[in-house]
């Protein structure tokens, strides 16, 4: 089995030399964006419903479908599982922005009170 070095794979991992020794920061980097896009996309969801009601749903289906379909285009590796994760939480999200309005009106978060009743 050959071992891989940086140059070998420049185009889809993150290298880093540390003296004699080559590390992956690939999965670190995809690892941490993904906590961050799930933290953005939990306050979106809370943000969403609180300014614009639960009808942002379709911005989180279009946006994730957008998403989705712009990973399959892209042949880097990181940017592509990102966009993927991205397009996967704004799909979950439509669920989370149903179920916000829910939690709304049982009195687990603020309501807006500027915001017209449906």
């Amino acid at each position: 089995m050959q071992r891989r070095t940086p140059n070998d794979c420049i185009m889809t991992d993150v290298w880093m030399t540390i003296g004699h020794n080559s590390i992956n920061l690939s999965g670190l980097i995809v690892g941490g964006a993904t906590f961050l896009i799930i933290i953005f996309g939990r306050w979106a969801c809370i943000a969403g419903e609180y300014y614009f009601t639960k009808k942002l749903w379709i911005a989180f289906l279009i946006s994730g479908i957008a998403s989705l379909i712009a990973s399959l285009l892209i042949e880097t590796m990181i940017p592509a599982s990102l966009l993927s994760i991205f397009g996967l939480t704004m799909l979950w999200g439509i669920h989370e922005i149903i179920e916000q309005e829910e939690r709304v009106a049982k009195g687990w978060f603020p309501v807006n009170p500027k915001k017209k009743k449906q």
